[in-house]
């Protein structure tokens, strides 16, 4: 299978939207490989952070980025032998995750990290900007999104259940702010893709979510098999 017919559904979305687990479980049922584009950022971060560079050293942190060696199992995020799942979720890591998901360097630098996940038989990647700059030719593009209240009410269920404390308050007040910077940003901003399938899940079980994308996807192979290029 050539590179190009690798296919790839790109799951994009705002922070605490439901997309991690929604594009695991398609990618798990669908057999296909997993990436979490966040999580290269989060892992950055941690590098950064347990190598004592500074913030404000761009340099340092685009260093920081190329330098990865990581992998995924399941839900379980490696940096190269350490499990780190837990560790890359802490809230300053995301936070400073968030801050140097604006430079230019380090999204450069782990630009050709992502478009390596694509291999057979597909891949499921999930993000920010996986369907109008990473993959802006996948197979299938979804944006999905919900309210901050929502996204504020998982946020602490997820803290709470692993014991770690938390306020509604400071996480809607962390998710607006880390909204603002992701669709603000000078690079690569949080937006749909003009074709993407916009898909709103305030409402909407992680399940349901999960089978409306399949549903979308199965509906595209069906299409295609039928329009074959060429014909």
């Amino acid at each position: 299978m050539s590179h190009s017919k690798i296919p790839v559904i790109a799951i994009d979305g705002p922070t605490a939207s439901g997309k991690g687990t929604v594009a695991h479980q398609v990618a798990l049922r669908l057999g296909f490989h997993y990436l979490d584009s966040g999580a290269l950022y989060r892992l950055t971060a941690l590098s950064a952070i347990r190598k004592g560079v500074d913030p404000v050293d761009e340099h340092g942190l685009a260093k920081a980025a190329a330098a990865l060696h990581c992998h995924f199992n399941g839900e379980h995020v490696f940096l190269s032998n350490d499990d780190v799942t837990a560790a890359i979720r802490a809230e300053a890591v995301g936070n400073f995750a968030s801050r140097i998901a604006t430079l230019p360097t380090v999204r450069q630098a782990l630009y050709a990290l992502q478009l390596g996940f694509r291999v057979p038989p597909g891949l499921v990647a999930d993000g920010r900007d996986m369907g109008t700059v990473i993959f802006p030719r996948a197979t299938l593009k979804v944006f999905l999104t919900a309210s901050a209240d929502a996204r504020a009410a998982r946020r602490y269920k997820q803290l709470i259940g692993k014991g770690i404390s938390a306020t509604m308050h400071d996480l809607l007040k962390d998710l607006n702010e880390r909204d603002a910077r992701d669709a603000n940003r000078a690079i690569a901003p949080l937006k749909p893709a003009e074709d993407a399938y916009m898909l709103e899940t305030s409402d909407m079980t992680a399940e349901a979510a999960i089978n409306q994308v399949l549903a979308w996807y199965a509906a595209i192979r069906k299409r295609d098999d039928s329009h074959p290029a060429g014909n």
